[in-house]
């Protein structure tokens, strides 16, 4: 069995606030593993914990309890960072540079240099399409582009984990499918990424796993199939069936000639509609 990308074990995060006495637990007890070559999908809405998870799994934040390791190694070592890539939500950039410049300014941050350097700018800028712009300064690109640009630098140093907040939030449509089939195709070159969202319809696109957390702790997780089948309902698709068949579904559709079930599992509710529910129950269970 292969090491996990990204191993969380009962991971507690306390914040005090100012000279009181009170705190706010931000992270309450949270665990969840992410394969290595697997797109992971950790949901939630503001404040539910998520960015904080993140910035303890970056090694940015101590966790008041329980561990985050990086294949292997605690996420505060200089060694697990130097496999991370990481894209936040709103990057910053100095947008007198190119796109090729800006590439080459965080290349030489991670330490690559010479004709190493300048091929994997090019390899970059074709993955993400952005050859024809790669000497436009960034202040001239959309939102989508910049986005895009991010994505690339997030894996100059050709890192093993990507981690990505929000990666289409405030992009148009267009650019929205773009960055989601660049997902996709990280996923299929072997690197595995860790996305953080609240768009769960782009999420449902793009991940094999999905963690939903509320109020700091992990209220479901698993595979889309597993999160979004209604188990007590069962559908059932059926070729060449008459009314008649239909109205005495489980007696006839053994003795009907020309009649036969094509599908049968379970009824599919939305990734969203999911959320929902989880969240109304939670803050029926505090009240």
């Amino acid at each position: 069995m292969s090491e996990p990308a990204v191993e969380v074990k009962n991971l507690t995060k306390v914040f005090s606030l100012g000279l009181k006495k009170d705190y706010v637990v931000a992270v309450d007890n949270l665990s969840f593993e992410v394969k290595a070559g697997e797109v992971y999908g950790l949901i939630g809405p503001n404040g539910s914990g998520k960015s904080t998870t993140m910035k303890v799994v970056l090694g940015l934040m101590a966790a008041s309890k329980g561990s985050a390791k990086v294949f292997g190694l605690d996420s505060g070592d200089i060694r697990a960072r130097n496999e991370i890539g990481f894209l936040p939500e709103n990057p910053y950039f100095y947008k007198h540079l190119s796109g090729a410049e800006t590439l080459r300014f965080y290349g030489k941050l991670c330490g690559m240099k010479g004709a190493a350097l300048k091929d994997r700018i090019g390899e970059l800028l074709k993955l993400v399409d952005l050859e024809g712009a790669a000497n436009r300064r960034l202040g001239g690109y959309s939102k989508g582009m910049l986005q895009r640009i991010g994505l690339a630098q997030s894996l100059i140093q050709n890192p093993r984990l990507v981690i990505l907040d929000e990666p289409t939030a405030g992009v148009d449509p267009v650019g929205s499918r773009q960055i989601r089939d660049l997902i996709m195709r990280l996923r299929d070159e072997g690197y595995t990424v860790f996305l953080c969202s609240h768009l769960l319809e782009q999420v449902q696109e793009v991940c094999d796993r999905v963690g939903i957390i509320f109020k700091g702790r992990m209220r479901r997780e698993g595979t889309l199939d597993e999160l979004i089948e209604i188990e007590n309902q069962t559908s059932m698709t059926i070729e060449n069936a008459t009314p008649e068949l239909i109205a005495e579904i489980n007696e006839l559709i053994r003795s009907r000639a020309g009649a036969r079930v094509v599908e049968e599992g379970h009824s599919r509710t939305s990734l969203e509609h999911l959320f929902i529910q989880i969240a109304e129950r939670s803050r029926e269970e505090k009240s």
